[in-house]
């Protein structure tokens, strides 16, 4: 088993508040997010929403190597972006949709395969199953040519 920690650290009020993002790993220590840089446009500070993204693409690209290195594949190449769709709901706020993008190169797998071991890792990623409660998760896989 493991365990990972993550920290907030908030002062101020509601939409005037600023919070500091910091990461067990230091990966961040102390990032700046609030208001501003979740539904507005600065982008010198960061969000729940697109951390969470990152830790979905992160998440379902190694489940995606680690399927295609069982199967006897080498993955040459895996980028994957998850985009987050924060809407209003009420009086607050959900996260209806994350629609996650994989480009890969993956020497000898044909199509069919390739479709299908995306599928998979997208159901059976940690966070896919930890985020079953989002009402659409998305998946466009596209094979790059090998070479």
């Amino acid at each position: 088993m493991t365990e990972k920690t993550a920290s907030i650290h908030w002062e101020g009020r509601g939409k005037k508040g600023l919070g500091q993002i910091s990461l067990e790993s230091g990966a961040l220590a102390k990032y700046p997010y609030g208001f501003a840089s979740r539904f507005g446009d600065d982008r010198r500070g960061s969000n729940p929403e697109e951390i969470l993204g990152a830790a979905h693409a992160a998440c379902f690209t190694m489940a995606f190597s680690f399927a295609c290195d069982k199967a006897g594949f080498a993955t040459a190449v895996v980028d994957t972006q998850a985009r987050v769709r924060l809407t209003p709901q009420g009086d607050g706020f959900t996260i209806d949709r994350i629609a996650l993008a994989l480009k890969a190169e993956v020497p000898g797998m044909g199509e069919t395969q390739f479709q299908e071991m995306a599928q998979a890792a997208k159901r059976n990623c940690p966070l896919s199953k930890a985020l079953a409660s989002v009402p659409e998760i998305s998946l466009v896989a596209t094979l790059l040519p090998s070479g």
